[in-house]
Parts: C-alpha cells; structure tokens; sequence
C-alpha cells in the first residue's frame, strides 16, 4: 500500500459526494435516452408534433430509467468499489427498458421505431453503461494514485490482526478508505516491520490527527479480549467527530465468500457458505449433461480405439474401475482405461505411479501421458457421480511424501463440498500426476479450493479451453 503524506489526502465533504452521485445520474439518463435520440435523426422525422412528443418521452424515460436504478441500487456505497458492477447494471437497464417496450407495444407511443431498432437502442445503451463503469474505475485508481480517497482511515492498534487488516486493505483497496498509518500506545514495543504503513503516533496524536480533519475514520483492530480498553478507547472517541469501525478477527474472513449475512436480523460473519446455491447446482447440472454427451458423441471413435488398442496389448478388461472419494466425502466408483498390467493393478492407489513404472503396458503409457484413459469419466460425469470440472478424485489410499492426503493437508476433505471433476483449476495450472511431495498436494488444494470460491459456468468454460494445451504441454504425467 503506497503511503501518501497526511495533508495530500483528500478530504471528501458529504456535498461533494452528493454532487458526484447526481452527476453520474445524470450520466446514466443522458445514456439511456442517447441512442433514441440518434435513431431519431437517424429516422429524419420531420413533423415538428412528432418530434416534440418524441423528445418529452424521451426525457421522461430517462427520469424514470434513473428512479429504477436508484431503487436496485446501483447509487448504493458499491459504486465506489472496484467492481464491475455488470451484472447488476444489466438488470437495471432491462428493467428500465421494459417500461420502454410496454411505451411501445402497450401504449403505441414509439410506434415508428421497430423492433431491430429497438434491440439496437438495449444493446447500445448497455454497451455505453459498461464503458462509462470501466472510465469510472480507471479514474478511481488514478485518484488513489494522487493520495484521493473518500475517507481518510487509521488502524487502531498495530497488533497481529490490524497487520492483516494492512495487508487485506493493500490487496482490496478503493477509493472508499484510504489507510495512511497506524496509531498506537506501544511505540517503544512494536515491530519494526508494520505492512510498509507508518506509525502515525500515540491516541494523543490520534486525538489531534482528528481535530485538523486529517483522519476521517478509524478502524480498531485491538484484541477483542481487551474489552476494558476498547470500551474506553470508544468512548473516548465518540467526542470527536470521526467514523469509528470494529476490526472483526481477519482470519474468519480467510476463506468467506460474502462478507456478512444476517440472522434474526443480526449480523453475523459469514466464514464459510455451500459453494453452490440457489439455481447453481442446476445449471451446473445442465452444464454436465450437454458437455458430456457431446464429448462422448464427438470423442466414441477414439474411445473404440483406444479399447481396441488395450485389449490387443494385454489381456484383461478395457475398463478400471477404481473407488474414489466423491461429494459429501462419498465413496464412488470411477471409471478408466486400464494402463496397468491386470495382475499389478492397484485398486486403492497405494503405490503412486512413477517414471517408468512396470506396472504400465505400452498402450497404457501413452493413454496415461495423452490422459485418454480419462475418457469413460465422461460416462461419470453424464449419471452424474463427476462434473466436467471440479477437483480431481483421489483414490482412497493416495499418499504424498507417504503422508495420506487427508494426513497432510488440513483443509483436504474441504475439495469434497462440490462434485470431483474430470479436469480441474490445478491441472491447468500444471498440478497434475504424481505428488511425490507435502508442497504438490498443498498447491492442488490451494487451487482446488479457489474454485469452488469463485465457480461460475464461465469459469468451467474457461477451465475446459486451457485443459487440452495443459495435458499436451505437461511432463508430470506417467
């Protein structure tokens, strides 16, 4: 985080957010009724009456366009993030854009516009909404280059938890609160690394930042076990006029995907939720069953193959079914080509294959390497016991460095809250094969469990593009 002198920062007066927000209102009614307004001389319309009205409903469903995004909130304090917003400026424009359609299919009152120029108008407006969002950003961060920031925040207490807060804040900065330094009583016993932050000074000095409105909020990151001294800390702050935020412990915020929830209309910090809710699991599902009877479709002639080629190679079955933990730490029965001799198969994986393993045929070799002897995993995949993505499934005696996954790795059986998947965020990133170290399983569930955080059906789709020069490009597999 770059620290910017005190008297640099920006001191943000409520009237000048105000002015701000009314301006991008402003912005957003000029964009909704632009593209009208260029059909309109597109048209060249020339009846004086026509264009009049025209224009007055054009003025009229820019007020009210900005009413409807005021209600979904897209004025809220988010706005100020560094998030792109599209998905909510997506339902606010179509939402808006419906009372358009009603104008025009219910009360006639765009009649001489069709439909084609009606969808030109949506995506036009939507597209100018995404770009004035991305000149929006791209202005925040040079502001925050300047030392601009809404509030100017110090951390109360520069102990292990306000460090991380340092850190968090260095990572997730924006515009909103601008952290300028620490402010502490122990200044003779504190490290002397704090998070590249200065230590600003005592409460003393604090009490003075304050008064010379340099310090707009402060953000106490005691021991909440301290509660003596934070009470009085508190109220000793209450004087002064200054925004005053309790720091929760950072490290329920680790692995937590919305921040906070509410129960019985009490806030509480949501460290962990079920990966997929709502209509996820469905669309996922959908996602699944057409991938893999296309796959299976497209890829039968190279599975007949394949089978042909392995049941001329060695004697034994085609296939190997292997049992595997699964969802909810289930046990299922996985499906593969078989690569090994028959008589040296390892059904629960207790011996990790190597390079030049004896075990593997010739044929099984070269499947293993290509990772063709995946394929009847699409057969998973469509009953349902697999996705095309999610983290790979481990045989149930698999070992790293002779420590059992589960053993070396505690957050190991946390992969099981989703489905196991074909291919995965750690294969493409090149974990994949043996993991004949603590380090490679580690790395795996590190990348296992980032996406089941951020899982998006883009997300698989992005995973399934990268996975082919993945498995061409890798050396790790035997």
């Amino acid at each position: 985080m770059r620290l910017q002198p005190v008297d640099s920062l920006f001191l943000t007066r409520p009237s000048m957010v105000e002015y701000f927000l009314f301006g991008i209102r402003l912005v957003h009614g000029l964009t909704a009724m632009l593209p009208g307004l260029l059909l309109l001389v597109y048209l060249r319309e020339q009846d004086p009456v026509v264009v009049k009205s025209y224009l007055t409903l054009l003025l009229f469903f820019g007020f009210i366009s900005v009413l409807i995004f005021q209600a979904l909130g897209v004025y809220a304090e988010t706005i100020f993030s560094n998030l792109l917003r599209f998905q909510l400026t997506l339902f606010a424009w179509s939402s808006a854009f419906c009372l358009l359609l009603f104008m025009h299919h219910g009360l006639s009152l765009f009649n001489f516009l069709t439909n084609t120029e009606l969808f030109i108008w949506f995506v036009s407006s939507l597209v100018l909404f995404g770009i004035e969002r991305l000149v929006l950003l791209t202005l925040f961060r040079q502001l925050m280059r300047r030392g601009f920031f809404l509030q100017h925040a110090v951390i109360l207490g520069a102990t292990e938890n306000g460090q991380r807060l340092a850190e968090y804040l260095a990572q997730h900065q924006d515009i909103r609160s601008g952290v300028i330094g620490f402010i502490d009583d122990r200044i003779g016993r504190l490290p002397k690394t704090l998070v590249n932050l200065s230590l600003l000074g005592n409460s003393c000095d604090l009490e003075r930042l304050i008064r010379e409105e340099k310090v707009t909020q402060v953000l106490v990151a005691l021991p909440w076990s301290a509660e003596n001294r934070m009470d009085y800390i508190i109220r000793e702050l209450r004087r002064l006029p200054v925004n005053v935020l309790l720091v929760p412990d950072m490290v329920a915020f680790r692995h937590a995907h919305n921040r906070i929830t509410e129960v019985a209309n009490l806030p509480m910090f949501n460290a962990s939720e079920v990966p997929l809710r709502g209509w996820s699991p469905m669309f996922k599902r959908l996602e699944d069953m057409i991938l893999s009877t296309l796959a299976l479709t497209l890829l039968s002639p190279i599975m007949l193959l394949t089978a042909l080629a392995i049941k001329i190679d060695s004697p034994g079955p085609v296939l190997f079914r292997q049992k595997r933990y699964g969802y909810n730490n289930r046990l299922i029965e996985v499906f593969k080509f078989r690569s090994m001799h028959q008589h040296q198969s390892d059904a629960n994986a207790e011996t990790q294959t190597t390079r030049g393993d004896p075990r593997i045929t010739r044929v099984g070799r070269f499947i293993r390497k290509t990772s063709l002897d995946e394929l009847p995993q699409l057969f998973n995949v469509f009953i349902g016991s697999m996705s095309m993505v999610g983290p790979r499934p481990h045989a149930t005696a698999t070992k790293a460095a002779g420590i059992l996954f589960e053993e070396a790795v505690k957050e190991y059986t946390s992969r099981h809250r989703v489905k196991p998947g074909i291919t995965g965020l750690a294969q493409i990133n090149g974990y994949r094969g043996e993991t004949d170290t603590l380090e490679k399983i580690e790395k795996r569930v590190e990348f296992d469990l980032e996406y089941i955080e951020n899982w998006s059906i883009w997300f698989d789709l992005y995973i399934l593009f990268r996975t082919v020069p993945a498995v061409l490009m890798t050396r790790e597999a035997y």
